[in-house]
């Protein structure tokens, strides 16, 4: 199968291709989180829910670590996207003495 020569986007929040995360892991960056910290996978709105099983994948591809061995980032609030109806609908409650 002959494969696009056009980029491959692994995390579409920070707009993060596959050669982008490859490079990554061949400078060294062999765990999802310092991926993270080095590429901001997992650090747009979805928080990592559509990129960090394919950058495993892409790890477990280049280094031999299975995907069951690496290690996921902790999420982090907020821990799903609130609409704004939402937060505009809440009631402050002030108390009084």
């Amino acid at each position: 199968m002959k494969r696009s020569k056009r980029p491959v986007i692994v995390c579409r929040c920070e707009e993060i291709t596959e050669d982008e995360v490859r490079r990554a892991i061949k400078r060294g960056y062999y765990s999802l989180e310092e991926i993270k910290r080095v590429l901001r996978t997992g650090m747009g709105h979805c928080g990592g829910r559509g990129c960090l099983k394919i950058i495993a994948r892409l790890i477990e591809e280049e280094t031999g670590i299975p995907v069951a061995k690496q290690r996921f980032p902790c999420s982090r609030p907020p821990l799903k996207p609130l609409a704004l109806g939402l937060l505009a609908s809440y009631k402050y409650e002030e108390k009084n003495g």
